[in-house]
């Protein structure tokens, strides 16, 4: 009897960690430009989220730099380019700004850089992400959802 009950016990905790939300992504960038999607999805019992920014591109940071940036999709392209003159040392972001929820720092080919936000900070909806290197906006873009 002690033997079943162990392992239903076992097979319980098996199956709830299962079942668990994946709270972490990770985003690939390219020298095309590119993010590896377009949309992040965020499971609505994840408290806090993480994404891992990859560059599986061979140019170097200065010429094919990329970061992931979140804030609100309104305050995109307003964030990137108020970035312009903030330079690369200071990931084209502007110091300080309080719309900015997360942000990596510019990567270059084969690095990684990673950020981590509280959920909360975004559950009322209208949230993205994007690439603040100049000119990158207008085709490293996406949406952020907590479903």
């Amino acid at each position: 009897m002690f033997s079943k009950v162990v392992a239903v016990s076992l097979l319980a905790l098996a199956s709830s960690q299962l079942m668990a939300a994946e709270c972490k992504t990770t985003v690939d960038s390219t020298d095309q430009m590119s993010f590896s999607t377009k949309a992040i999805e965020i499971d609505k019992s994840c408290k806090t989220f993480t994404i891992e920014l990859t560059h599986s591109g061979n140019l170097p940071k200065n010429v094919m730099g990329h970061n992931l940036v979140i804030s609100k999709e309104a305050d995109m392209q307003p964030i990137a380019t108020a970035g312009l003159s903030a330079g690369i040392d200071k990931n084209y972001l502007p110091e300080g700004d309080a719309r900015i929820i997360a942000h990596t720092k510019i990567i270059g080919a084969k690095e990684t850089d990673s950020l981590t936000f509280d959920v909360a900070k975004i559950a009322d909806g209208g949230y993205g992400f994007f690439c603040s290197f100049p000119g990158h906006i207008s085709m490293m873009k996406g949406t952020i959802t907590v479903k």
